[in-house]
């Protein structure tokens, strides 16, 4: 007896949760209709980030370096040589002297751990950290490059800079050149 009643007042929660999320505007709607809601979702709306473009970066990079197999994997290192980047509220170049440090695990996932400066064209030097998760499992599978930003710019014209958590992508531009475009996303 205790399932009969229970089940339906599942269902409602759900269903309502659904309808919540709906009406917040918010894509948890289409989860809660699938019975996989937060449990919280009828009390706090489920919404999913937002995020807005800052910069898109191209990287020139000289050869990468084999640094030699650990036990987590094979170690490389890609130095940075240069290039440009852009958005709509800042531009500059890529200052050589990065470097790319990369991890490939016994189960083919590339961790990249990126250190790097950009300077505004106002001169203004921005230090980058930016880390990479590449899995490329082929076999029809869509490859996924995301990455995690933490830069810090001097205070002044760039200084809404600090005050963001940020996200990029990643795509590589061979074999035409050797470099890489990363796009970077303010989460708001």
């Amino acid at each position: 007896m205790a399932d009969a009643i229970s089940a339906p007042l599942v269902t409602r929660r759900v269903l309502a949760a659904g309808a919540l999320a709906a009406a917040s505007g918010s894509v948890g709607a289409e989860a809660a209709a699938q019975g996989a809601a937060p449990p919280m979702a009828g009390t706090v709306p489920l919404v999913l980030p937002r995020t807005e473009f800052v910069y898109e970066a191209v990287f020139e990079l000289a050869p990468t370096l084999n640094l030699g197999d650990s036990p987590l994997g094979e170690r490389r290192m890609v130095p940075i040589t240069g290039g440009s980047f852009e958005g709509p509220n800042i531009r500059g170049t890529v200052l050589p002297g990065g470097a790319d440090r990369q991890l490939i695990r016994k189960d083919g996932v590339r961790q990249l751990d990126a250190l790097y400066e950009l300077q505004a064209d106002d001169g203004a030097v921005i230090t980058v950290r930016n880390r990479v998760l590449i899995d490329d499992p082929g076999a029809g599978r869509p490859r996924y490059a995301f990455s995690t930003l933490e830069i810090t710019a001097p205070e002044g014209p760039h200084g809404w800079l600090n005050r963001g958590v940020y996200v990029g992508t990643l795509d590589s531009l061979r074999p035409q050149r050797a470099a890489v475009l990363i796009r970077v996303f303010k989460v708001v």
